[in-house]
C-alpha cells in the first residue's frame, strides 16, 4: 500500500508542478539591496529562460510536512490492516489444520459440511482482503487529490509573485529533464512556502 501511495503521489506532484502562469507583464518586483546573490542569480537565470524554473519532487515529498503527516498516517493504517489480515489468516489456517487432524474420525457428511464451511470462510477472507485494500486505496486517492490541490494552488500564487511562467518537476529516474542549471532550482523556496502555509492551516 505504501509503495502504491508513494508512486501515485509522485505522479500527482509531478502534474501539480507543471503549472503555466499567465502574468500581466514580464516584469518582476525589484530586489532589495540585502537580497542574496543566489536569489539574484536565480532571477537572472529565470529571466534568461523566459520564466521557467523547476522543483525536485523527491526533495519536496521528503520535506513537505503535510506529505510526511499523511504518509505516516497511511503507514499506520497499512500496518494495522496487514496485522488484522495476518490474524484472520492464521485463525483460518488453524481451523484447516484441526479439520485435517480430525478428518479420519468424521463421517462423509461431516467432512463435506466442514469442507464447505471452510471454503466459504476462505472466500470471505479473500473478499475481506480485497475490500480492505480497495477502501485504503480509495482513501489514499482522496488524500492525493488534496495534496495535488495544495501544491497547485500554492504554486499558482507563488509563481505569479516571482514572475515564473512555468514550474517544471524533476524526479530522479522519472523525468523528462535531462539537465537544468542549478540556478533554476527553486525547490527550497517552494518547500519553505508550502510548510509555512501548512503551519498557518494548522492554526
Amino acid at each position: 500500500m505504501n509503495k502504491i501511495f508513494s508512486n501515485v503521489v509522485k505522479t500527482s506532484i509531478g502534474l501539480a508542478l507543471i503549472v503555466a502562469v499567465s502574468s500581466c507583464n514580464n516584469k518582476t518586483e525589484p530586489k532589495t539591496a540585502d537580497s542574496s546573490s543566489k536569489a539574484l542569480n536565480t532571477e537572472n537565470a529565470v529571466n534568461a529562460t523566459g520564466g521557467i524554473v523547476y522543483v525536485n519532487s523527491d526533495s519536496l515529498l521528503t520535506n513537505y510536512e503535510y506529505f510526511k503527516e499523511i504518509k505516516s498516517k497511511f503507514e499506520g493504517k497499512s500496518k494495522t490492516a496487514e496485522s488484522d489480515l495476518k490474524d484472520k489468516g492464521a485463525a483460518f489456517q488453524r481451523e484447516v489444520a484441526a479439520y485435517q487432524q480430525a478428518a479420519n474420525t468424521m463421517s462423509a457428511d461431516q467432512r463435506a459440511q466442514t469442507e464447505q464451511r471452510l471454503a466459504r470462510k476462505q472466500q470471505e477472507l479473500q473478499a475481506y482482503q480485497q475490500n480492505a485494500g480497495s477502501a485504503l486505496q480509495g482513501e489514499e486517492a482522496k488524500e492525493n487529490e488534496k495534496l495535488y490541490n495544495k501544491v497547485a494552488e500554492y504554486l499558482k500564487v507563488h509563481a505569479k509573485d516571482k514572475g515564473y511562467k512555468m514550474v517544471l518537476t524533476y524526479s530522479k529516474g522519472n523525468s523528462a529533464i535531462l539537465f537544468a542549471d542549478e540556478s533554476l532550482d527553486v525547490t527550497k523556496e517552494v518547500i519553505a512556502g508550502l510548510n509555512e502555509a501548512y503551519k498557518k492551516d494548522q492554526k
